[in-house]
């Protein structure tokens, strides 16, 4: 009877023999893709594997519809199940791991789908705890109270993919025209801008009590790698640094943040300020560009939903020269135009955010320098211009839309007599000894500027508040995480 049994179950067998060692032996492992890898439509009739966070679910008697993301791409991935694959813990915000055949959609929404084979849930998310809802758009401002969250919302996910893209082609600008890149310290012993907006770096513990200065001299958290870079540029003609700067300014405004980034670079052998606005020109619209071409869709919807209409001011700014304009004129135009200022446009006084951005919109709202500002105004290594009776510095600002001062810079004052007396007038000729060391020995005429970075993302997308284009927003009163 056995030996029976086993004849049958071996003809049984016998046609499903291939079928059922494809199944155990020779079915290939997924593929594992990225939902944006997915969505490109390469691998149509592949088995695949992705994984990411469930953005909606949807279950119907038949069939189950899931999409789902992974950080990777603005748009989700569908996937489509039978229902017995169906699991309560499937939820909005979930992250799993899906498993299926990649195929073609029917639906011209999309131009493919993953046929689920299996559905594994990694992490449970509870929907009714979770902060974002489903059917919901919510604000940025809504979405800066959840700072562990928000990066799984569509803007703050497309926003980082843009900030990302954008500090990429801002590295690849400079590695592209020659620039050495520095890594300039954090902790330092330098006032750079002269404001005294500064956080004192001291170290913290018990074995530390008493001590005076970890590093015998007060240290503070850099406002500016510029001094260092200056440094550099006596040995390089063209150097820059891209990273985090701080300031310890009171302030809660739109504009400001404690930490935030700078894009910094120093360029040797030039006389003339229109060597640096031509540098800082380029890398505005070379980053631009690229960010353009390669978020696309993310940008889209910045300017779809946020700010609409805005992407008509980001093709002016891209396709027009920037005018350039002497501060004399720009005190000029402030003071025939019929605007009401709150603060004083009066020459010698700082130009305030509602003078630039007034200065922007006379100059056909596209970005616009102003330069030569008050030699009073700016800090001691700015170049004396020695222009009596109005004395000015070889100074410039980039003023760009919805956002004003963008980019400062000047020519460096490479002259040891006039650079001793101006540090001797402001008191520090003995702080900043080393500084004139750098024109005892081989000085050159150069010049440099800085860029704040939140600041750039803030022009092309047309946010309105700093503290929405940065994953970790610190000002006074809040470091939240």
């Amino acid at each position: 009877m056995f030996q029976a049994a086993a004849k049958t179950l071996s003809a049984t067998s016998l046609s499903r023999g291939i079928l059922f060692s494809t199944r155990l032996y020779c079915k290939k492992t997924p593929t594992k893709l990225r939902v944006s890898e997915a969505l490109s439509g390469t691998d149509v009739g592949a088995n695949i594997q992705v994984q990411g966070w469930v953005r909606s679910v949807r279950s119907q008697r038949v069939n189950l519809f899931l999409h789902v993301n992974d950080g990777s791409s603005l748009q989700s991935l569908q996937i489509v199940a039978c229902s017995e694959l169906n699991n309560p813990l499937l939820t909005f915000g979930s992250a799993v791991e899906v498993t299926g055949i990649l195929k073609k959609s029917p639906n011209q929404k999309q131009s493919v789908e993953l046929e689920a084979e299996r559905i594994h849930v990694v992490g449970e998310s509870n929907p009714v705890d979770f902060p974002f809802k489903i059917k919901d758009r919510h604000s940025l401002e809504y979405i800066r109270q959840f700072p562990h969250l928000r990066c799984r919302t569509n803007a703050f996910s497309s926003l980082l993919r843009i900030r990302s893209e954008a500090t990429t082609a801002i590295h690849s600008y400079f590695k592209e025209n020659g620039f050495v890149q520095i890594h300039t310290p954090i902790i330092t012993s330098n006032d750079c801008e002269g404001a005294g907006e500064l956080f004192q770096v001291e170290p913290f513990g018990p074995e530390h009590d008493g001590d005076e200065n970890f590093f015998s001299v007060p240290t503070f958290l850099t406002v500016s790698g510029q001094l260092h870079l200056e440094v550099m540029s006596g040995a390089f003609s063209r150097v820059y640094t891209f990273g985090p700067t701080f300031r310890a300014e009171n302030s809660q405004s739109r504009r400001h943040l404690a930490e935030f980034y700078m894009v910094e670079a120093e360029v040797s052998f030039t006389h003339s300020l229109e060597d640096l606005t031509l540098v800082i020109e380029d890398m505005f619209r070379s980053a631009t560009e690229h960010v353009l071409a390669h978020c696309a869709e993310d940008v889209a919807l910045f300017h779809k939903h946020v700010t609409p209409g805005h992407r008509d001011t980001v093709d002016a700014m891209v396709k027009k020269r920037f005018p350039v304009i002497s501060y004399s004129e720009a005190i000029d135009i402030l003071n025939r135009s019929s605007q009401k200022f709150v603060f004083p446009s009066d020459w010698g006084c700082d130009l305030q955010t509602e003078h630039e951005k007034y200065l922007v919109k006379h100059c056909g709202n596209i970005p616009v320098f102003v330069t030569d500002y008050p030699y009073d105004l700016k800090p001691f290594y700015a170049r004396d211009n020695q222009d009596h009776p109005k004395h000015t510095a070889a100074a410039v600002d980039l003023l760009v839309p919805g956002v004003g001062e963008l980019c400062g810079g000047s020519l460096r004052e490479e002259r040891l007599d006039l650079l001793r007396a101006r540090l001797e007038e402001v008191g520090l000729e003995d702080t900043y000894s080393w500084y004139l060391d750098l024109r005892r020995f081989g000085s050159v005429p150069h010049g440099g500027f800085g860029l704040g970075f939140e600041r750039f993302l803030q022009c092309i997308l047309g946010v309105d508040n700093i503290k929405d284009v940065i994953p970790f927003p610190r000002f006074s009163h809040s470091c939240l995480l």
